[in-house]
């Protein structure tokens, strides 16, 4: 019977790095076909709201001093095997904190594997690509919607235990020494590879990966 590596991966949905360990990670799971398994945790790096602006003049500023920010997001998506990227457009954001996407996620995931990675891939393309504030409740009940999820579900994304699994996840990490994210770590070993590394970093710990657990079957 072939080893299965499974891999617990520290992610912020507003993480612009995890986006692209993201891209490598999903595509060598595909191509081992079975043979790797990734399971996507919470990482904070918002962990509580940012200060409401006093007056409009201090949004303005504000959203156009993250709008200047995310002009770095040109250069995490011109990195081989990098995720897709655009410099934000819109009058949205910037969003407010971690928490809210994170819950939405686990609230997917309470309907099943295929729900929560639907999901993961939807707030990531939502935030990075289309540019939405996915801290706000009304983006994220419609980005749920658009994925035709169970309506009566998405109140889940409030229930206290799903915060706790998020402050969990984090304190995780955080215990193991990732400093940011992504970090990635084998299940049944606690150090953590902090960074958007190169596929072929990952592919190499792979395959030297399951070539010693399957000469140990």
């Amino acid at each position: 019977m072939s080893a299965v590596l499974r891999f617990v991966v520290y992610s912020d949905y507003l993480c612009p790095w995890c986006v692209n360990a993201d891209v490598r990670l999903r595509r060598l799971e595909a191509e081992y076909d079975g043979r790797v398994d990734l399971e996507f945790k919470s990482f904070l790096l918002r962990p509580v709201p940012r200060p409401e602006p006093e007056n409009a003049e201090h949004a303005a500023a504000a959203l156009e001093k993250f709008r200047k920010y995310t002009e770095s997001w040109q250069r995490i998506g011109a990195e081989p095997d990098a995720g897709e990227f655009q410099v934000w457009q819109g009058d949205e954001g910037p969003p407010s904190h971690s928490i809210p996407a994170h819950a939405v996620a686990k609230a997917a995931a309470r309907l099943g594997r295929e729900s929560f990675r639907r999901m993961h891939e939807r707030l990531l393309h939502a935030y990075f690509v289309e540019n939405r504030d996915i801290s706000r409740e009304p983006v994220l009940r419609e980005l749920w919607r658009d994925l035709a999820l169970d309506p009566a579900s998405f109140a889940q994304r409030e229930d206290p235990d799903i915060l706790r699994e998020v402050i969990e996840d984090h304190e995780e990490a955080v215990r193991l020494g990732a400093t940011g994210v992504p970090a990635v770590r084998l299940e049944d070993n606690e150090a953590v590879i902090v960074g958007a590394q190169p596929a072929e970093l990952y592919q190499r710990w792979i395959d030297r990966t399951l070539a010693r657990r399957e000469a140990l079957q």
